[in-house]
């Protein structure tokens, strides 16, 4: 987990940085599985769902910007909220779920996950849980600031705007992210089933 969110922190390269990221996610769902407890085999296997909604996401975002910018490089991203609001809006949305903020569906995994840590009275694992869920605020952080913060540093040599054909996937997983921590009942229910 941790390994893979120091390496996703020094990628400039953005669908490097989210490939990092997901290496670091599905470790989330191997210590569901090595806490053997039910919080945490719950938390692993619901955050197979949970990741994957909010993942995909971040790649159909990577993706538009792809088609409409020609830019692969964070370091190129200043300003890219002005120009593709809904774009970035789903890539904050998806972000903050896989940092595991409140009302979004990372946080119901991951807080189960903490919880299974806890029932194995591990201070150690519960740590590793917050650093790497740290390290998720500031690689994403990072992209996000760009966009939303930063003025553009090059005239774009031809019109960039929101790929039309993007704008509904890239909203209707984006709400995945969200309605998946606001109505958790569905995953934990369907990934409850494989204990005991």
């Amino acid at each position: 987990m941790l390994v893979a969110s120091l390496l996703a922190l020094g990628q400039d390269n953005l669908k490097a940085r989210l490939a990092f990221s997901t290496v670091s996610q599905l470790s989330y769902i191997i210590l569901g599985a090595a806490l053997l407890n039910s919080r945490g085999v719950l938390g692993g296997v619901a955050h197979i769902t949970n990741h994957a909604v909010s993942k995909i996401t971040l790649f159909f975002c990577a993706g538009s910007i792809y088609v409409s910018t020609h830019k692969t490089e964070i370091s190129q991203m200043s300003g890219l909220s002005r120009r593709m609001p809904w774009t970035m809006a789903a890539f904050t949305l998806s972000s903050l779920s896989v940092v595991g903020i409140p009302l979004t569906s990372g946080f119901v995994s991951k807080w189960n996950l903490a919880l299974g840590a806890v029932d194995r009275q591990s201070l150690t694992l519960l740590s590793v849980l917050m650093v790497s869920s740290l390290l998720a605020a500031a690689y994403l952080g990072q992209i996000l600031y760009k966009a939303y913060f930063e003025s553009e540093t090059e005239p774009a040599l031809h019109e960039i705007r929101e790929v039309p054909w993007m704008v509904a996937p890239l909203a209707i997983s984006a709400a995945g992210s969200l309605l998946l921590g606001l109505y958790p009942g569905l995953v934990l229910s369907l990934a409850g089933r494989i204990m005991p």
